[in-house]
Formats: structure tokens, sequence, C-alpha cells
């Protein structure tokens, strides 16, 4: 069994890779950072007979994202766990920022599910794990490129789950939710989260247990935003994110 995680190097995607080095015999790891992801595959590797292989890629390239999954065939589970952030006014953030950001988290997981996808159509077998946010659900005044890069990640999974079903294939597709966590993501995002923050670990172990289901929400507070959501005017929403994001930006 063959898992390949993106954004390995550190998070819950580090944790994924941890959690599940009991479960599956052959990893593919990959990030930027080649030597972080040398301390994951150093860590993995106390566990006996486990292929390791990392891969570091910068996933804003396209062409290196199909080169990535050129170079790695057979893959059961995928994990599309890189992304990053930022915040501000729209027209005052970085606009080369804003088009890596919509690389890395849309383009790239778009490229990598698709390309997976159909060789797990063929295979009848496989899993993808999209890995949006509790920004999924909502508009997201002042950090609006990044709400919107995980709304295109829920919306794209839902839209492949039905396909799925109406195919009556045995692939499965889920997204994981998660509400603010103790990663990297407040340096890199220019961010300072006022609530309380999950652990990485715990996250990726909740999203493990509950691998069976597509909506993977590991908190109250992300099952209410969902349900919030469906019941609430989006104006009304962008007036409640605004006030929120408004207290986190440095």
């Amino acid at each position: 069994m063959k898992v390949l995680i993106t954004g390995a190097s550190s998070g819950i995607g580090k944790d994924f890779a941890k959690l599940l080095v009991n479960e599956y015999d052959e990893f593919v790891l990959v990030a930027r950072d080649a030597e972080r992801l040398k301390e994951v595959k150093n860590d993995l590797n106390r566990i006996p007979d486990k292929r390791i292989k990392i891969e570091s890629v910068d996933l804003s390239d396209y062409k290196a994202c199909v080169k990535l999954y050129e170079n790695n065939k057979d893959v059961d589970l995928l994990i599309n766990c890189a992304g990053f952030g930022d915040c501000g006014y729209f027209e005052k953030t970085s606009l080369e920022k804003d088009i890596q950001m919509i690389n890395t988290n849309i383009t790239a997981l778009h490229t990598l599910t698709k390309l997976y996808l159909e060789d797990m159509k063929k295979n009848k077998k496989g899993h993808i794990l999209n890995v949006a946010s509790i920004a999924a659900f909502m508009p997201g005044p002042l950090m609006a490129t990044y709400y919107s890069s995980k709304a295109y990640v829920l919306k794209l999974s839902e839209s492949i789950r039905e396909e799925l079903r109406k195919t009556n294939s045995p692939v499965k597709i889920s997204v994981l939710c998660p509400g603010p966590v103790k990663t990297n993501f407040e340096k890199s995002a220019n961010v300072k989260f006022q609530i309380s923050k999950a652990k990485s670990s715990d996250v990726a172990k909740y999203a493990i247990k509950h691998l069976n289901r597509f909506y993977i929400c590991p908190s109250f507070g992300v099952k209410m935003a969902r349900i919030g959501s469906k019941l609430l005017p989006s104006s009304l929403l962008a007036k409640f994110v605004y006030k929120v994001q408004k207290k986190r930006v440095k």
C-alpha cells in the first residue's frame, strides 16, 4: 500500500505521515523544504521494511506537479495537504503571493487529483483526501484569496464525489475542513489567530479515524460553520468574518 502526501515537511502533512506509518508500506513525501523532508524520513525509518521516498517539489509549478505524478504511480492514498494563506485587504496584498497561493492551493491540488483519480478509477481502488478548511464554507474578507482557494477545494471534491457515485466507482474522496491549527500557517499568512488552535496531530488523527466520511470536520465549531453557511446569507457571514479577521491582522 502506497501513500503520497503533499505538504509533508511540517504541520498536518507531517503528522499524517507519522500516524500512517504502521498502515502503509510505501511513502512519497512531498514539499519544497528538502532538509525538513529528510528529518521526517529519518523519523519514519525507525519502522523497519518501509520504503520512504522524498520529493522536493515546488507545487506552484504546474509542470513539476505533472513530473511528480509521472515519477510516482500506483498510489493508493493521495493526501493533498500543501497550502498557505495571506492576510490583508485584497488590493494591498502581494499579487505575486496571490498567484503562488492559487497555483499551490488550487492548481497543484487540481492537477494531482485529476491525474491520480484517472488511475484509481482504472484500477477500481484508491482514496483521495483533499485538505480544505473552515474557510471553505464562507466568504473571507481580509483573506479573500485563501478563503476562495479553499472553497474551490471543497466544491471540486463535492463534484467529484457525485461523479464517482453516479458511475458506481469504488474510489473514495474526502475533504478535511479544520479550523485554526497550530502550524506555520500564521507566520506565512501574516496573521495571528486570537482563538484557540487545535494540535495538528489531533487533526490528522481525527481525519484518519473518519476517513470513511466525505466531510471531515474535526471540531464542533467547524460543524456549526458548515451549518451556518447554509442558513445565513453571505452578506451576514462576510460581516462576521471581517470582524473576526480584523482582530487577526498583524
